[in-house]
């Protein structure tokens, strides 16, 4: 029988209601002839709500505690979907990531999947049961409870899914959630918008990291990594979504197939520190360790001295302002300057790998569109440019339009006559 793992987020056990229509969509797979383990969110906006009752309790909260107070709304959630499970005639048994063997690192709040020991799961699965777990969380090796961070539900199925090898029979695991699928961009930004039927994990890894909320980039990886087909829909509606799946099962020829905003970005600048080798690594490594991504890096150098600007998240600025300053403390030169209020707008499509102007054609679009750009990144299938977050908006829709993503009209090698370099 294949194994389906699927995931409903916030949004899609919401209400009762809501949580009852997931719920017959379970009994749908399992009558189609499927096993089906479940992986839910905490209801609405849970999470958010607990966050801020601790900020009335305190403006500092242990990061242990946190992980204790959150977890505690997707237990809420797996309780209520095995109950309207039960009540449709459906054996369920709800789990927490610690009960269904997520073992996890001890980075509180940030925590990463070291290993999943799905002996249990397969126990339920094979007496045709339900195992409804606990996403966003897993088990620390000292036993603490601890979460995913941001998205980290998504992380949990796709993660599920590989460990139950839902490749090897034909399954697949579905990601429900309160849109139809992947868009070219965010619909709620760019009305015009369409659904892809399908992306590669590259395409979709790239977006996800630039600002498409659809799916975690973690979540995208471990697809990845484990060959976990990755089927997006909408929890309230029989549509199909997205399927995400390798580059080589995708016949077009697209060369850009989405395009994304990542809002409220803050720069930090190290200023006047040493030059020589080495510099960058101090820099980096305990920012690392402090489990902050950083976006673009920026290099300079003037004399004796050298200036390194990176993006982070405004949710992280505070974090890495306090690695900074003791990282200055022990070299005893250097200041910190922030930036807030930036946001970067990216293109995204396997296509640049192979084909001319696409950069071209983006800054055209963004400089008609009266947006100026303050840097830009670029890998082999993403051109991302920063520039001041009250120009996000009308910048992404600016080049969303400028590749025909609304109409559906893929910009291919037709539009690369002039034989121009990519950069």
């Amino acid at each position: 029988m294949p194994t389906i793992v699927q995931k409903f987020g916030g949004t899609s056990v919401s209400t009762p209601e809501r949580i009852m229509r997931c719920a017959h969509r379970v009994l749908e797979a399992r009558r189609a002839g499927n096993r089906v383990a479940v992986v839910v969110s905490a209801m609405g906006h849970t999470t958010d709500e607990l966050i801020d009752l601790a900020a009335k309790v305190t403006p500092n909260p242990s990061p242990r505690e946190m992980d204790m107070l959150m977890a505690t709304g997707e237990q809420v959630s797996v309780a209520l979907m095995s109950m309207a499970l039960h009540s449709l005639g459906c054996d369920a048994v709800s789990l927490t990531g610690g009960q269904a063997g997520i073992d996890t690192d001890a980075a509180y709040r940030k925590a990463r999947i070291a290993r999943i020991d799905h002996e249990r799961l397969e126990r339920i699965l094979g007496a045709s049961g339900v195992p409804v777990v606990c996403g966003f969380q897993g088990v620390a090796p000292n036993g603490d409870i601890t979460t995913l961070g941001r998205g980290g539900s998504d992380t949990t199925a796709v993660a599920l899914a590989a460990a139950l090898d839902v490749a090897a029979d034909g399954g697949t695991c579905e990601i429900y959630t309160d849109v139809d699928g992947v868009y070219t961009a965010d619909p709620r930004l760019v009305p015009s918008a369409a659904k892809l039927r399908h992306i590669s994990y590259e395409e979709m890894l790239e977006l996800a990291s630039v600002g498409a909320a659809v799916m975690h980039p973690r979540a995208v990886l471990f697809g990845e990594k484990f060959g976990v087909p990755i089927h997006v829909r909408h929890s309230q509606k029989p549509d199909l979504g997205t399927l995400i799946v390798p580059e080589e099962q995708i016949m077009e020829d697209i060369v850009v197939v989405g395009c994304a905003l990542k809002p409220d970005l803050g720069r930090v600048s190290l200023k006047g520190l040493p030059r020589g080798a080495g510099i960058q690594a101090q820099i980096f490594e305990p920012i690392a360790a402090a489990n902050i991504s950083v976006d673009d890096i920026v290099q300079t150098e003037f004399g004796d001295a050298t200036t390194i600007a990176f993006t982070v998240e405004h949710g992280d600025i505070a974090d890495v302002k306090s690695v900074c300053q003791e990282l200055l403390g022990r070299l005893g030169r250097g200041e910190i300057d922030v930036e807030v209020g930036l946001a970067k707008i990216s293109a995204v499509g396997t296509g640049m790998k192979s084909h001319a102007g696409v950069a071209s054609r983006m800054f055209r679009a963004l400089a008609e569109a009266g947006v100026p750009i303050h840097n830009i990144t670029t890998s082999e299938i993403k051109i991302s440019a920063i520039v001041d977050r009250q120009h996000g908006e009308r910048g992404l829709q600016a080049v969303h339009d400028a590749f025909g993503l609304a109409a559906g009209e893929a910009v291919t090698a037709a539009m690369q006559s002039s034989g121009r370099g990519r950069r």
